[in-house]
């Protein structure tokens, strides 16, 4: 390296020192999950991978899927000594929580940041970022139609292939999504209906809510399985509902990888080794890192690096689908565990010519 290019690399190192905060920057993530629940604790671990590689505190707190449990959190951070709370909170719109939580930690004077579900359009009039809510910076969504309609078109396609143009009448599908409320499940379903919509081939018969719960997977599948024994497509908002649908079909003496054809959203390993072995014939992911990608945003915030010229409520293309090649490169990168992954590359403070921000899962499969 010539003497004059090292000189400068040195000179921009110790700026960089001396304009850095004096401490990591501390981040809360009231994670509106459960702590055994494998979607939500690789988002969380994702974070966490996020936070080491950036230099960032992260505490994550559950609220086990209780609306009410994850208010609490948040009137519990408020309640701490000054000194013991985060610098940013991010939050997630889980039925309905991300208002009131974003209120009542601006009151704090704790800035808040929405990833995965941001504000319902019934509430952006009133709410919107750093105006209703001035600490609430902003919001990071995967485009979550995508999952509904990727998944439901492959799953459409696969079955009309199989069935061939000679066969008359229209295919039965069924649905079990997740709930009525949140925004990522209303986005879901108006994917599947995008896809039912291109396809008048196939008819949804019925469509029931399973709260992304296995059990009630199970339950509701064992109503649907009575009603419409002619069924065999089965589109669900997530991973753990499709395997409690499973388990009532492998009950009344059917396979789900040769009699059923059934779609499904979420990145796990479960998920993936069900791709393999044909349990699942399609199946979208990648979004779990919505998270992760927050971080980023929120480190940019707290280097001097607005994120608001590319606005503040961003929806990105997030989701994949994952056939058998594409799952066996999951389960070989995470299989075992989230890996060392490099944020670095991603954050607009740490490369300033970087114009806008990449938010893709296939960068880190490899």
């Amino acid at each position: 390296m010539p003497a004059a290019v090292r000189r400068l690399s040195l000179f921009c190192l110790l700026i960089a020192a001396l304009v850095a905060p004096a401490w990591a920057q501390r981040v809360g993530f009231i994670n509106p999950g459960r702590a055994d629940e494998p979607y939500w604790v690789g988002a969380s671990e994702a974070m966490q991978a996020a936070a080491r590689s950036l230099g960032l505190e992260l505490e994550i707190l559950y609220a086990e899927r209780d609306p009410a449990r994850a208010l609490r959190l948040a009137r519990a951070i408020v309640a701490r000594p000054a000194g013991r709370r985060p610098d940013y909170v991010i939050l997630v719109n889980e039925k309905g929580t991300l208002v009131e939580n974003a209120r009542v930690l601006g009151a704090a004077g704790i800035k808040t940041f929405a990833a995965f579900s941001g504000l319902l359009p019934q509430e952006r009039e009133r709410w919107a970022p750093r105006q209703g809510l001035p600490l609430l910076l902003g919001s990071l969504e995967p485009r979550a139609e995508d999952a509904g309609y990727l998944t439901a078109r492959a799953l459409i396609q696969q079955a009309l292939a199989e069935r061939g143009p000679a066969q008359g009448g229209k295919l039965q599908m069924l649905a079990i999504s997740g709930d009525r409320s949140t925004p990522v499940s209303i986005q879901r379903n108006d994917g599947l209906r995008r896809a039912l919509a291109e396809a008048p081939e196939v008819e949804l018969v019925q469509q029931v809510f399973a709260d992304w719960r296995q059990d009630l997977g199970r339950d509701t599948m064992a109503g649907l399985l009575a009603r419409h024994p002619q069924a065999r497509l089965l589109c669900t908002g997530s991973d753990l509902m499709a395997f409690g649908a499973m388990d009532v079909i492998a009950a009344a003496g059917q396979r789900p990888a040769r009699d059923w054809r059934i779609a499904t959203i979420n990145a796990t390993s479960e998920a993936m080794r069900a791709v393999l072995d044909g349990r699942l014939k399609a199946l979208a992911g990648g979004h779990f890192l919505a998270g992760a990608w927050s971080l980023v945003m929120v480190y940019d915030h707290a280097h001097g690096h607005d994120f608001a010229d590319e606005g503040l409520e961003l929806v990105r293309p997030m989701f994949m689908l994952f056939g058998k090649p594409e799952a066996q490169r999951f389960l070989a990168r995470f299989g075992q565990g989230m890996p060392q992954l490099d944020f670095r590359p991603y954050s607009k403070a740490l490369n300033p010519g970087l114009k806008q921000y990449r938010f893709e899962i296939g960068d880190l499969l490899n």
